[in-house]
Formats: structure tokens, sequence, C-alpha cells
């Protein structure tokens, strides 16, 4: 797969974006709305072109979807963090749950954030953090009734290859209930 730079505004204080995502489209439309914010994107759709890009342009930031393909993200997530120690590395997924959160922090991610991500909310997202912090929102509380539903449905889901269809029939669910369910984000605890 190919890799290609999104030219931004000449900047020396022009933060760099390594997009690592199997979904051209996605990771194009990505890289657009950061470049119109005067960032520069270099983009991945695979593990290989990842490695290389991360250790040629030393990205400050990193983009990282779960699935890249039939690789898996979070095997890449130890040599990204190897080659660049200082980045703040975010994992991006549509399936998102409690233990591949837990899993990609404890790999080297700084964060975990679900799909869709709006560029409004990527932003906020960075802006309210450095690159060495490492935000964890896991604690020993209990979680709620509605989170501990959010995970399962998740896990089911993830079962079912993201079928939605045969998600809602082993939940015992309609569909169209279970995809209003999914748009809704989850509650924190």
């Amino acid at each position: 797969m190919t890799s290609h730079e999104v030219p931004g505004e000449s900047s020396i204080a022009a933060i760099r974006w390594l997009i690592i995502d199997d979904d051209v489209i996605l990771a194009a439309t990505i890289a657009r709305g950061l470049q119109r914010h005067g960032h520069l994107c270099v983009l991945a759709h695979d593990g290989a072109t990842a490695r290389r890009l991360a250790e040629e342009t030393q990205p400050s930031r990193v983009l990282l979807d779960m699935r890249l393909g039939k690789e898996s993200g979070l095997a890449l997530l130890p040599d990204l963090r190897a080659a660049l120690p200082d980045a703040n590395i975010v994992v991006l997924t549509g399936f998102a749950s409690i233990a591949t959160a837990v899993r990609a922090v404890k790999s080297g991610a700084n964060d975990y954030l679900p799909k869709p991500i709006l560029l409004r909310d990527l932003l906020a997202h960075f802006s309210a953090t450095t690159s060495s912090e490492v935000r964890s929102d896991m604690s020993d509380d209990a979680m709620s009734p509605r989170r501990i539903a959010w995970e399962h449905i998740q896990r089911v889901l993830g079962d079912c290859d993201g079928n939605v269809s045969a998600a809602a029939r082993r939940l015992g669910m309609h569909r169209r209930t279970l995809q209003r369910t999914l748009a809704k984000r989850p509650t924190a605890r």
C-alpha cells in the first residue's frame, strides 16, 4: 500500500501526524481536515508502511486504527512506541470495549477513542492532553449497569464480526433498537 504526505501550511510549528488506517478514504478525510487546521499528515495503510514512516518522519501525534485489514493495530503499538517514545499515540476503533482499551494502553497507547469521531472532538482531545501524559479513565470503581450493558453489546457485536442483525438476534433485540443503542456514546462508568 502507499503512503503520501498531505501538504499543510509551511510552518516550523506545524504538528506532524501519522494516520494509520486501512480505510483509505477515512484516513484521507481525517488528513484533509487536519491540513485545514495547519497540520502536516503522513498516511499509512498497513503495518510495514507505518513502521517505516514512523522512523522517517518522527510525528508527534499518531492515530492508529485497531484493525488494519488482517493485521492488528495493537500488535503495531510496541514498535511505534519504541520508534516514537514522546509521541501521543491514540488508538481509534469502531469496536470499543474496556478490555481492548486496557490492552491498548498497556501496549503503549496514550489513549483510546471510539469511531466515528468528529474532527473537532479529535482536535479537542489532543489539545486537552500532552504527549507525555497517559490518560486513564479506568479506576477501581464499579461500572454502572448501563456501562456493563454497553460492554456486553460490544462483546456480542465483536463475536458476530460487526454484523448488527446477527448481534441483535443473539441479544434478543430488534435490529433498529440495537442500531440506535450503538449510535449513542457509552457512559463513562
